[in-house]
C-alpha cells in the first residue's frame, strides 16, 4: 500500500514533465493509438451521421403525421357516404310525409291524428339536420345542374329563362355532398 507521502513524491515527479512539455502540439499516444486528427475526424463522420439519423427521423415522423391524416380523412369521408347513402333511403319517407302535411284536416277526429303525425314529421326532420341533412333551396334559384335535375324546360312568363319554376321532388345535401339532386322544372 502506498503512503500519502509516496503519492506525494510521484505528482511531484510528474509535475515537472507536464510542465516541460510544449502546448504547441500534443504529443503521439505512447501505444500507438488513434491520433488526435484521426479522433477529430471520427468525430465529425459520427456527427454526420447523426445529422442524417436526425433527417430520416424527422422526415419519417412528417410522413406518419401525413398518413395519420390521410387515414382519418379517408374514414370521415367513408363514414360521410355511407350515413349519405342511407338517409338516402329514408328520404321517401321523408316526401310522403310532406304531401301528407299539404293535404292535412283542419277538423273533426282526423285533426288531432293529423297533429300527432305533424309532430312525428317534425321530429324526423330534426333528425335529419342533427346529422348534417339541409334541403336544397330551389324554387326561383338559376338552375344549377349539380343540385337540379331538370324534369322539364317550359315556357314561363314569371320566371327567366335558366331559373326553376317549380320544384317536384325536393333535393337535400348531407354537409356539402349532394345526396339526391331537386327534381325541377325549368324556365326556357
Amino acid at each position: 500500500m502506498e503512503t500519502a507521502n509516496e503519492k506525494e513524491s510521484m505528482s511531484e515527479q510528474t509535475k515537472p514533465l507536464a510542465e516541460a512539455a510544449p502546448e504547441s502540439a500534443p504529443p503521439p499516444p505512447p501505444d500507438g493509438g488513434p491520433t488526435l486528427e484521426a479522433l477529430q475526424k471520427e468525430l465529425e463522420a459520427a456527427k454526420a451521421q447523426a445529422a442524417e439519423y436526425l433527417d430520416g427521423w424527422q422526415r419519417a415522423r412528417a410522413d406518419f403525421a401525413n398518413y395519420k391524416k390521410r387515414v382519418e380523412k379517408e374514414q370521415a369521408e367513408t363514414h360521410q357516404h355511407a350515413a349519405g347513402r342511407i338517409i338516402a333511403r329514408y328520404l321517401d319517407v321523408l316526401d310522403d310525409f310532406d304531401r301528407a302535411m299539404k293535404d292535412q284536416p283542419a277538423e273533426g277526429d282526423a285533426a288531432q291524428w293529423a297533429m300527432g303525425i305533424s309532430l312525428i314529421y317534425r321530429k324526423f326532420q330534426g333528425i335529419l339536420e342533427a346529422e348534417g341533412v339541409t334541403r336544397i333551396e330551389a324554387e326561383g334559384q338559376v338552375f344549377d345542374p349539380q343540385l337540379h335535375e331538370a324534369v322539364t324546360h317550359e315556357d314561363s312568363d314569371d320566371h327567366a329563362s335558366g331559373h326553376v319554376i317549380a320544384v317536384l321532388r325536393q333535393g337535400y345535401k348531407l354537409g356539402d355532398r349532394v345526396i339526391r339532386p331537386a327534381l325541377v322544372r325549368v324556365a326556357k
